[in-house]
């Protein structure tokens, strides 16, 4: 079995499936991953700027920016202007949206927890477990994905590097 394989063709159904569980279960919109996941960041960090949002993230500025003109329209975000930076805007998730993401959590923690359930003990156990090794792959595709993106955290001093940049090879 090619772990890296199965994982990679589980993790995007798993991720709908829960979705599509808990809005079925709870009734709830049916609001896009990037949607919730930009709210999640916003009721972490109120007040947070498009683009740390974006770093945070790790979307596309213009992603994230699309994200709140719609999510601006359908009254979950508000966008204010800095008191430091009137050509900045910080951003914070409505009470309704806030409301919606507790019930979305809420609804999709009781559906996984039913389905775990349905495993038995033996698989509740192994996925348990499991959790700590995702957490650290989860770090750890994180980390490779900021080298890749961030040319701060690339050593140019490599030979190997420079050739690879270098149109020369020089």
């Amino acid at each position: 079995m090619d772990t890296a394989a199965t994982l990679s063709q589980l993790l995007g159904p798993l991720r709908r499936a829960v979705l599509r569980s808990a809005r079925s279960a709870g009734n709830l919109p049916d609001l896009p991953d990037a949607q919730i996941e930009l709210l999640r960041a916003l009721a972490a960090h109120p007040g947070i700027t498009p683009r740390a949002a974006a770093t945070q993230l790790r979307m596309a500025p213009s992603t994230v920016s699309n994200l709140v003109k719609t999510m601006t329209a359908s009254g979950l975000v508000e966008r204010h202007p800095s008191p430091q930076d009137l050509r900045t805007v910080g951003l914070t998730a409505t009470a309704a949206a806030l409301d919606l993401l507790d019930r979305y959590d809420r609804t999709s923690t009781a559906t996984l927890a039913d389905a775990i359930a349905g495993l038995g003990a033996h698989d509740e156990e192994a996925l348990s477990r499991a959790l700590p090794v995702m957490e650290r792959l989860l770090a750890t595709l994180q980390e490779t994905t900021d080298r890749t993106l961030d040319p701060q955290a690339v050593d140019l001093g490599s030979p190997r590097r420079r050739a690879r940049r270098s149109p020369t090879g020089s």
